[in-house]
Formats: C-alpha cells, structure tokens, sequence
C-alpha cells in the first residue's frame, strides 16, 4: 500500500516536524538554553561549584554569632543580670530571620522580574557590609539593626533555586538542588564552627593578636570578618555566573508542537481546577507539606540558637559551661560527619526509602534525643563531649530530611 512509487514510510516519525527552539540573540536565558543545548553529556561542574560556593557564603552569616553571641550581649552591657543575657541575645538571634520574613517574597519578585543575577550579588554585597558592621558593633543597638538589615537584604534562597534549575541542563537539576541543600546544611553547622573558633582571638591567641588592636577592641569581628572575605570572593567568582532570566514572551515566539501540547493541557488544568492561587489553600495535601515544613524549620532554627546559649551558659543555669572553643569544636565534627553522611549515606536512604516514611521515623527519633539534652549537665569530662557530639550529629542529621 504505500510502496508503489518505491518509498518506505518511516513508522514512529511525526507528521508534525518539531521546529528548532527559537532563540532571541539579546535574551540572557536563551543564551544559556542554546549553550546547555550545545554541551549534551558535558557535566556542569563549573556551575556547580559556583552554585555551591554562593550557597555556602550566604549561609555562614545565619547561625555564625550563636557560638559568642552570650558573650556578645555580656560584653555589651544591655543585661542588668546575668539571667537576662539570654532574653536579649534572643532578639538578636530572631532579627535575621524577621527581616528574611518580610523581605523573601519581595525578593522573590525582584528575582522574576529582574534576574536571579541582581538578587544573588545583592545578597552578597550584604553580607561584606552589614555581617562586617556587625563584627563592629559598639552598642546592643547596632548588633540588633545590623543583624536586622542583613536578614531583608538577603534574599537568595528562592533565586539560587530557581537559578540552579536553570543553568544547567534538566538531567542534571535533581543534582544541582542537591548541591544547593548540602552546602546550605554544611554552611549552618560550619557557621557556628567558624565563629565558635575564631571569636575572642586575643584571649585565645595572644601570640597572634594583640590586646590593643583591633581584634582585641572587637573581639567578635574576626569571625565575621572572614565570612564577609569569603562573601568578596564569591563576588568575584559571579562575573563567571550567566543570567538564566529569559527577557521576553516565550508563548508568542515558539510555537512548537510541544508548546502547542503544554499549553492544551494548561487549559485543561485551569478548566479543571480553577480558583487561581486562592485554589491552594483547599488544596489538603500542599497545605499539610507546607505546615510541617513550617514546623519543623521553626524547631531546628530554635535549637541551633538554644544549643550554642545553653551550650555556653553557667551550670548553675542548667548549662554547660562551654568555651566558644568548646562549641565550635561540637559543631566542626557535626559539621564533619554531617557532610560525610550527605554524600555516602543520605543518597542511598532516599533512594530505597519514600520520603514520608523517612519523615516519619526522622520525628519520630528526634523526640528521645531532645529529650536527652536536659540530662547533659549531670556529665563532664571527655564523657560529655562524646555525648553532646552524638547528639549533636543525629540532630542535623535529621534535620537534613527537610533542608
């Protein structure tokens, strides 16, 4: 039937040829499609490492004042009793992450309309300018402020996402938000490691810093220094990251087969659906994963604050009376096995566990060991520090299941 002029049909070829993807030559999302295009098989590791260097720097700052931050409010001279130390470093604590509350939507927008590019540097030149004043604080006041400003101008988190899905190519998305949750989990534990190391240098290095310089009259700005280093570094390194924002209408340049089809099954879906963004409110499932993820962000941003407070507080205050040292030391070796259990361990969990039952036994263990805390102070010696590190370690290991 169709071999009388001597041609063969080809079975499974379409009778609607899929056009090239059109691109715009001044469109910087375009751009970076054509290039993925280009390099099939090539794997991404300059964006990963820029992704992972960005994400990293701009999680320092969050948790990095919680090791010395008791002493911070000491030295401060807000609290009239020692009781009272703890009531006013909570604000400081609290203030960047009320600013990121207030400004991660606008953020949001900005990065939508403007390029994810503008929102990321942003972040940046924060960090070197508010994290470096902090370190600077002369008076409660300021810390609270400077802490306050550097949580609205850091909007980055929803951007580098958003951003990691786009430079690189679709294979390789599930790795590159991978990237973006491992560096974020490491920043949070090596944060508080760096400044639980490097606060108070000229009582703990006298041979290198000196009482009368500047370190000594700011005993807490050389933590914050070094990150807002390693912010200027990273600046410099995203002269090297492409704008993945597309500048124009992609529905009234590709009209495509595949283009035809996503938008038919739009259709379907808003006739089915309807209601816009009010629909998600009724939508049960959403709801609930957005509620515990609420929930559970809230307890492990309070016991990142409560340990290094606790951790450091008298033991006649049911403390432990730690060092900024001693800190730092717990949470370099959870920063350690945090990362080893990342790469070897977590990636074979998730694969050959579902993710709700891995929730579920995740909440479920955490119960016992928060429960234990209470219980640290009755030890000492090398005793407690095996303890609180065991502790320490299964705590953020959990907590990688929602990051």
């Amino acid at each position: 039937m169709g071999g009388g002029n001597g041609e063969t049909t080809q079975l499974g070829e379409p009778l609607l040829a899929k056009k090239a993807k059109a691109y715009r030559p001044r469109c910087p999302g375009c751009r970076v499609d054509r290039l993925n295009a280009e390099r099939e098989g090539v794997f991404p590791l300059k964006d990963l490492f820029l992704i992972w260097l960005v994400t990293i720097t701009c999680t320092l700052p969050i948790q990095s004042l919680f090791p010395f931050l008791y002493f911070m409010i000491r030295d401060l001279h807000i609290a009239k009793q020692t009781q009272d130390i703890g009531f006013y470093a909570g604000f400081v604590g609290a203030s960047y992450m009320c600013g990121r509350a207030v400004s991660s939507t606008v953020w949001g927008i900005v990065a939508d309309k403007y390029g994810r590019k503008p929102v990321i540097v942003l972040t940046l030149i924060a960090i070197v300018i508010f994290n470096t004043m902090f370190g600077l604080s002369s008076n409660y006041w300021m810390a609270l402020i400077t802490r306050c400003l550097l949580g609205i101008m850091c909007g980055y988190l929803g951007p580098i996402k958003a951003y990691a899905t786009e430079v690189c190519r679709k294979e390789y998305n599930h790795l590159a938000l991978a990237v973006v949750s491992s560096s974020r989990g490491i920043g949070l534990i090596i944060g508080p490691a760096i400044g639980g190391y490097l606060a108070q240098p000229a009582d703990k290095y006298p041979s290198i810093f000196s009482q009368t310089s500047i370190f000594g009259r700011f005993p807490y700005f050389l933590p914050c220094l070094c990150i807002s280093i390693l912010a200027v570094i990273a600046l410099i390194a995203c002269i090297w990251f492409p704008e993945t924002l597309h500048k124009h209408n992609g529905d009234a340049v590709d009209n495509s087969v595949e283009t035809v089809e996503e938008s038919l099954a739009g259709t379907d879906t808003e006739e089915n659906g309807g209601g816009g963004c009010l629909k998600l409110f009724t939508n049960w499932p959403l709801m609930s994963a957005i509620t515990l993820y609420c929930i559970f962000s809230l307890q492990d941003v309070a016991y990142a604050e409560t340990f290094s407070l606790w951790a450091v507080s008298d033991r006649s205050f049911g403390g432990l009376s730690f060092t900024t040292t001693d800190v730092g030391n717990v949470l370099a070796m959870s920063g350690l096995f945090l990362f080893l259990y990342q790469m070897l361990i977590y990636p074979f969990l998730a694969k050959t566990v579902d993710h709700i039952t891995l929730v579920r036994a995740v909440a479920l263990l955490t119960l016992p060991v928060l429960a234990s805390y209470p219980f640290f102070p009755s030890l000492s010696g090398f005793g407690l520090m095996v303890v609180v590190n065991c502790a320490s370690f299964l705590k953020n290991t959990f907590s990688t299941v929602f990051r």
